[in-house]
């Protein structure tokens, strides 16, 4: 039997992000803020920003607003569902309490963790580095808890305070992730296959390109969590210019211009998407 571990508040959970502070955030009205009296106000569209000037690797950081409308249309059709489906079923199927602290990693405009939620009832938090993002996820998804932070420096959250931790096809800190689970907590991370896209980068680069990334995964958190499931997921869909061109954006390939002869001949191509996931134990 899996452990339970215990419920939580989002009160307790993020945590201020001044150097050397970390104390527990408590929501005040429009505002977060540490008994230090370090306050963040919460946006209009309901996310709070807890970068600091260190966290910012520049001005606009993480995705911009053409890659999270280009993600939320193509999963408005049903393009990479699939993917989210199955993370979702294997994080539903743990035993939770009801109220315990879900953390999503690079949660862009909210998909994975809102449909989370509407399994268990969990408190969902979601931690992205792009504003366009958290204001997406924000607007559409009320209920939950969005955060902007950079979360390759180190996670706002209060340590051994998560029950599971969600990384789907985005960067993550495995000691970051080791320190704030909960005794019996979880980490879930998904990351794209060796043939995740293959199509679209054959059409690109002119080659079938496959990478790896399972064993550098494997590699990286070995030293502090215990794998005790895997899996995979995939779907084919036939696409036309206009959601191909959507993938293109949200994998940063539609801004590059030393493709651009390829990219203005795609019009229609079947193209799988696929990704592997790991579910771990911290140890």
């Amino acid at each position: 039997m899996e452990i339970k571990p215990g419920v939580v508040s989002e009160q307790r959970v993020i945590a201020c992000s001044v150097r050397g502070c970390n104390l527990p955030l408590e929501r005040r009205g429009g505002a977060f803020a540490c008994p230090r009296g370090h306050s963040y106000d919460v946006s209009r569209s309901g996310y709070v920003n807890l970068l600091q000037p260190q966290d910012r690797r520049s001005p606009d950081a993480g995705d911009r607003r053409t890659a999270v409308e280009a993600r939320t249309r193509l999963l408005a059709a049903g393009v990479g569902r699939a993917i989210i489906d199955a993370v979702v079923r294997r994080a539903a199927a743990l035993e939770l309490d009801d109220g315990a602290a879900v953390v999503d990693i690079g949660s862009g405009s909210g998909e994975t963790l809102a449909s989370l939620a509407r399994e268990r009832a969990i408190t969902g938090i979601g931690i992205d580095l792009s504003t366009a993002a958290a204001h997406s996820a924000a607007r559409r998804f009320p209920h939950l808890t969005w955060v902007v932070a950079n979360a390759d420096r180190r996670l706002p959250l209060v340590d051994r305070s998560i029950s599971l931790v969600l990384s789907v096809h985005a960067r993550r800190h495995a000691v970051e992730c080791a320190r704030v689970l909960a005794p019996g907590g979880r980490l879930i991370v998904a990351v794209p296959a060796p043939d995740d896209l293959i199509e679209l980068r054959e059409s690109l680069m002119g080659k079938r390109m496959e990478r790896d990334r399972a064993s550098t995964l494997l590699a990286e958190h070995e030293p502090l969590f215990t794998l005790i499931d895997r899996g995979s997921a995939r779907e084919r869909q036939h696409l036309d210019r206009e959601p191909l061109l959507d993938l293109l954006h949200t994998t940063y390939r539609g801004a590059r211009t030393s493709g651009a002869d390829r990219i203005a001949a795609l019009q229609r191509l079947e193209v799988t998407l696929a990704t592997d996931w790991f579910l771990f134990r911290a140890r």
